[in-house]
């Protein structure tokens, strides 16, 4: 019976094989956007060329692609294809504080997001007597655990060209663990590249009262606090090696949370804080970015001589609107309102490595916006690209998967019809994770900043 049945199955594996070869090439999804400017950022301009997508990876790039018959293709006839753009610090898809409410509405207690309701047993003590208390320590506290698919600032983000975030919470002075997240995706899962980048630490308390309220009390709790991890990583190590005679160590969630850090941000605003905050790196031993530098003209030099990572806070500063007219200005704060700008063309000139933060401003586009202000005074238009792009990839270690249009890469990809920090320039179209999102209507603009009317929402495999 074995040998009649040996040549009928011989018989049968080509068929069997392409079968299988048909069922796979059916799940094989292709795209191609043909035709289009390409702008790599890690490579020269291709003037016309095409990008050809195959299930969410980026497959090839070049001015001579072979597309296949069954691809979906994008005539890409005057647009231009730029990498998805990367807010390198920001709380999108993270949930926000509760807004108060007036006290006619208060008649019922509003629901909490889930990151207050994780954290407010901590809150809850009022005060702290000491680093023994963790105050305002969240670092178990995981972005990527939080994340919420239907914020509605993701839309908003899309249609700026951002794709991509670097995602922190911010609740307490040791705030939690951030994430590099997509910004399109069904559920939360979809949204995580990479669920580590760094643990975000504060210089203004938040939550409580008591040890430590100052920014040098703050700094010696964060010596502190690593000193006793470094403490916590030797007990574990020596009761691994000896669990017999060496009693366990008590497992203490906060000092887990410091071991797991890849790197720490740390605030760095000005020339002063920034030495401030060298030194702690150094007494922390884990690799620091450095967030919120406004007057990065005044720190290019030193962030170059260490090496330092920086993300700027491209809020510039103005005059306040309420201020009294009659109020004279002092001369550092016109000689900052008028450097701030200037910040971005002198780290690039220095050779520090930058990236870009949304927070402060009144919406994503608000950021391209502040950069065409720094163009003005020198910054060239390719090094704000790569600031929104390649930079703040390599600052947290994804540029092999974000940041640029190369073959293998997650394909993230903003398609405009003009030079992107043109103001009359609009995005018509993103792909996140290959998946294409077209823009969603406009949020009412801020009184008095300019703002473009609604357009279409779709989203198309």
């Amino acid at each position: 019976m074995r040998k009649n049945s040996l040549p009928a199955l011989a018989a049968a594996l080509p068929v069997f094989a392409f079968l299988i070869t048909a069922a796979l090439a059916e799940t094989v999804n292709w795209t191609a956007i043909r035709g289009a400017r390409i702008v790599p950022v890690s490579g020269p301009v291709i003037e016309k060329g095409t990008v050809l997508m195959r299930n969410g990876v980026i497959a090839a790039v070049g001015a001579q692609v072979d597309v296949p018959a069954s691809a979906w293709v994008i005539e890409g006839n005057g647009l231009t294809v730029y990498p998805g753009l990367i807010d390198a610090l920001s709380t999108w898809a993270l949930p926000q504080p509760a807004q108060a409410q007036p006290a006619a509405a208060r008649g019922a207690q509003p629901q909490q997001p889930p990151q207050q309701q994780q954290q407010q047993p901590q809150q809850q003590q009022t005060r702290s007597w000491g680093p023994r208390d963790r105050p305002g320590t969240f670092s178990w506290v995981k972005a990527a655990d939080q994340l919420q698919p239907g914020d509605p600032r993701l839309g908003q983000a899309r249609n700026a060209g951002f794709t991509s975030a670097a995602v922190f919470p911010r609740q307490g002075i040791v705030a939690g663990h951030g994430a590099i997240i997509n910004l399109g995706g069904k559920t939360a899962g979809d949204m995580v590249v990479a669920p580590e980048a760094g643990l975000y630490l504060a210089l203004r308390p938040s939550g409580y009262t008591g040890f430590p309220s100052t920014p040098m009390g703050i700094m010696a709790y964060f010596r502190q606090l690593w000193f006793d991890a470094g403490h916590y990583r030797q007990a574990l190590a020596l009761y691994a090696a000896d669990p017999v005679n060496i009693p366990r160590p008590a497992y203490d969630r906060a000092l887990e949370g410091i071991l797991g850090a890849k790197r720490v941000l740390l605030p760095a605003a000005d020339p002063v804080q920034l030495e401030r905050m060298l030194g702690l790196a150094g007494d922390l031993k884990t690799p620091a970015v450095f967030y919120g530098a406004v007057r990065g003209y005044e720190m290019a030099a030193r962030l170059k001589e260490t090496g330092t990572p920086v993300i700027l806070n491209v809020r510039w500063p103005t005059r306040d609107r309420d201020a009294d007219p009659e109020d004279q200005d002092s001369y550092r704060e016109l000689r900052i309102r008028d450097l701030a700008p200037t910040s971005p063309a002198v780290l690039s000139q220095a050779g520090v490595k930058w990236a870009v933060s949304s927070d402060g401003l009144d919406s994503p586009r608000a950021v391209l916006r502040a950069l065409k202000q720094s163009i003005d005074r020198g910054l060239k238009p390719e090094d704000a690209l790569r600031a929104l792009t390649l930079s703040a990839a390599e600052i947290y270690g994804a540029a092999d998967r974000l940041g640029s249009i190369e073959g293998g890469k997650i394909a993230n990809l903003v398609l405009a019809d003009g030079d992107l920090f043109n103001d009359s320039t609009r995005v018509r179209m993103v792909f996140i994770d290959g998946v294409r999102y077209l823009p969603e209507p406009e949020a009412p603009a801020p009184q008095g900043a300019p703002g473009r009317g609604p357009s279409h929402s779709e989203e198309e495999q």
